[in-house]
């Protein structure tokens, strides 16, 4: 039932279909294609034995000469001159630097900071003494005699404040009585002098301010009439001059040659384009089907004699000399490889010996570490449970 109940799934819509074309459309595709085909596939060509070209240079010549001149070399250097160079200066300087440095430091350096160690030390005790048994009790006692000092001073500077404020308080009310009885009435008077006096002028202008800004009023009403009205006549006959003039000459330009023709262009840059791609591609298809028939008569005629020369001819000629002469030659190399490197040891050994004995004549023989004894029995002496020799189980 739930079945039947669900929606029947929907097609999916169909495709918009594409707009028709015009016959001015299928007039120019075909010679179009026609001739950017012609012209195109000879420029295929040619690019596509380029590329070929290229990549045989690439792999079969630039690569391997890079290596050749630049990798290789380079290469040779580090692992046979860098590398080797390195390790002997270092060893040099091992030998010439680290090992009397460190000497210095454990035999001079060391013993000599623990004595400066020990100085700085009593010094710092003796000043820690001085500070806290001399210097303490002194500057305590300075610190006494100045606060003593302050507090005087703070007394009579404190009790001249006073006598200084309490002369300004008589001064200053003084100044206010003499104020209050003579400049009061006299000010009064003078304002209300200057009040009248304002007033009658207010009285007398402003009937006549009044008028002067009615006047500019409507003279600058009448004024901006007149100026806007030749203003607009002016821009009026500006305006249709310009449109009669300019605009709808330009105006048919457009419509009437432009247009169409910018359409026709459009149409003919599209269709160029479209026959360039399609060109392109039916090229590469023709390029290909020549290539692989070139590559073909290449491997019948060049490779595959090759190729039966080096399996049936070469391949056993280089087997035998293989077996012949180069596993022997390699055999006694590496066995001069072994002689030397036994050589080498044996002379870094002698020379190692030697550095010894000189280092033991020079600063003598530092004694072997003595060994200590472990803490628990090893062996039979361990003790166990099962053994008669814990108290436990001792009989």
């Amino acid at each position: 039932m739930d079945l039947e109940k669900q929606p029947a799934p929907q097609a999916p819509p169909p495709p918009s279909p594409a707009p028709p074309e015009g016959c001015l459309t299928v007039a120019i595709r075909i010679p179009v294609r026609i001739v950017v085909l012609v012209l195109v596939v000879p420029v295929r060509l040619v690019w596509d034995a380029l590329v070929v070209a290229g990549r045989f240079l690439r792999d079969s010549l630039l690569r391997p000469l890079w290596r050749a001149l630049v990798v290789w070399p380079c290469v040779a250097v580090w692992r046979y001159v860098v590398v080797p160079l390195a390790k002997a200066v270092g060893w040099l300087g091992k030998v010439l630097l680290v090992v009397p440095l460190v000497w210095l430091y454990r035999s001079v350096l060391t013993p000599v900071g623990h004595g400066v160690a020990w100085v700085v030390r009593g010094v710092v005790a003796g000043l820690g003494w001085v500070y806290a048994r001399v210097l303490t009790p002194v500057g305590q006692g300075t610190v006494w005699l100045l606060r003593g000092l302050g507090a005087g001073i703070v007394w009579i500077l404190t009790l001249a404040g006073r006598g200084l404020a309490w002369v300004g308080h008589g001064i200053v009310a003084g100044l206010v009585w003499v104020y209050a009885c003579m400049f009061t009435p006299v000010g009064r008077g003078i304002v209300w002098l200057v009040k009248g006096v304002g007033a009658l002028l207010v009285w007398i202008f402003t009937p006549i301010g009044r008028a002067i800004a009615w006047c500019a009023r409507g003279l600058a009403w009448l004024v901006s009439a007149v100026v806007g009205a030749v203003v607009s006549g002016i821009g009026l006959a500006l305006y249709w001059i310009a449109r009669i003039l300019l605009v709808l000459p330009a105006l048919a330009l457009w419509r009437w040659v432009l247009a169409p023709v910018g359409r026709v262009l459009v149409v003919v840059g599209r269709e160029v384009r479209d026959a360039l791609g399609h060109a392109w591609r039916i090229a590469g298809h023709i390029s290909l089907a020549v290539g692989r028939f070139l590559a073909t008569l290449f491997r019948w005629i060049f490779v595959e004699p090759v190729r039966w020369v080096y399996r049936e001819v070469l391949t056993p000629v280089g087997h035998v000399i293989r077996d012949a002469v180069l596993r022997p030659v390699a055999e006694a190399a590496r066995s001069v490889g072994r002689i030397t490197r036994a050589a080498l040891a044996s002379a870094r050994e002698s020379v190692r010996q030697a550095r010894a004995d000189v280092r033991r004549m020079l600063f003598g023989d530092r004694g072997q570490p003595q060994v200590v004894s472990p803490r628990e029995p090893t062996g039979a002496d361990t003790r166990t449970l099962g053994s008669s020799t814990t108290a436990l189980t001792k009989d």
